[in-house]
């Protein structure tokens, strides 16, 4: 058994899917309908929606034979999720990937598998739309043509999910999506016993710049900073707008020392923004930092709770200096 690799854009993809809340969503008819649909239309005894965790493959949604969350070092969706086209294993014993599987060695014995990639808007692929067969089995160009124009389907289903998620003016994740992704990458640092960091910004004189130049403006203000947070944190960082002029980054795996450095090069790296820009006023904010050990249990309302004050001393801090 071969184990699959890795997405080159995995941190990426994880926080993506994080932010969906949908590894923890109850049953959902409009996924539903659509494997049920898949099962019938292929005549296959299973399909499902998979979703592929950092660690193991939840289904979404499935119809037929119930399987619960399987390995990902074990499950035939990881590799489709590096595949470009639809992965397709008539015969699960003749291939060395597969052969000494234990779901092929074991119940439930299967022998054929088809998996399309479901991909979000930027690329990532958060899992498949498979079909499962316990006998061999054939699959036509028409077949894989049918099975690509269902996952599509999919996709739309799940980019109405995303954009529920998403701040619609700077792409970033609103308070939804942060507050939904955050407990489970928070979960996941405590699990690899790694350290993490919030960071809380307020953009300084906000209601001036809408004052004296528009809202249009004060929206292009936001847009800037946004690209310019996106553009300093790592793929596997977590930012969001939560609203208004608040934002907010959750650093992972990042120290105290290693958040300071990121603050100071977002600082430089909005003010080169600000001279390139000379838009007759410059963005700059305050920010509230609060480390969290590895072993910290803290929910995200209370670290949001404590990164608005502490942001709020800096902020007065500033002024009265």
């Amino acid at each position: 058994m071969l184990a699959p690799e890795l997405p080159a854009n995995e941190a990426q993809r994880i926080n993506i899917l994080y932010s969906l809340g949908l590894l923890e969503a109850p049953p959902d008819e409009r996924f539903d309908r659509l494997t049920r649909l898949a099962k019938r239309l292929f005549g296959v005894p299973v399909a499902k929606v998979m979703l592929v965790d950092a660690a193991a493959v939840y289904p979404l949604s499935g119809a037929g034979q119930a399987f619960g969350p399987v390995p990902r070092e074990q499950s035939f969706c990881a590799h489709a999720i590096v595949n470009d086209g639809v992965l397709l294993v008539p015969e699960t014993r003749s291939d060395p990937r597969f052969n000494d599987n234990p779901y092929v060695t074991q119940a439930p014995f299967i022998r054929f598998y088809a998996g399309c990639p479901l991909t979000v808007p930027g690329g990532a692929r958060l899992g498949t739309l498979c079909l499962i067969d316990f006998e061999p089995r054939q699959f036509s160009s028409e077949d894989v043509s049918l099975l690509r124009d269902l996952a599509t389907m999919v996709e739309q289903e799940i980019a109405a999910v995303q954009m529920a998620t998403i701040d619609e003016m700077t792409a970033l994740l609103n308070r939804r999506g942060f507050e939904t992704a955050a407990p489970q990458a928070l979960q996941l640092c405590a699990r690899m016993d790694k350290p993490a960091s919030l960071l809380f910004f307020d953009l300084n004189q906000f209601k001036q710049i809408n004052d004296t130049y528009g809202h249009a403006e004060g929206d292009r203000a936001l847009k800037a900073f946004a690209e310019t947070l996106r553009k300093v944190l790592r793929s596997s960082d977590l930012s969001g707008r939560l609203g208004g002029d608040e934002f907010v980054a959750l650093l992972i795996n990042s120290s105290r020392n290693e958040t300071a450095l990121v603050t100071a090069r977002l600082r430089t790296a909005l003010n080169e923004r600000n001279e390139a820009d000379q838009r007759g006023y410059d963005i700059c904010f305050s920010v509230g930092q609060v480390e969290l050990p590895p072993d910290g249990e803290v929910d995200v309302a209370s670290l949001l709770a404590q990164g608005d004050a502490d942001m709020y001393r800096n902020k007065q801090a500033m002024r009265n200096n």
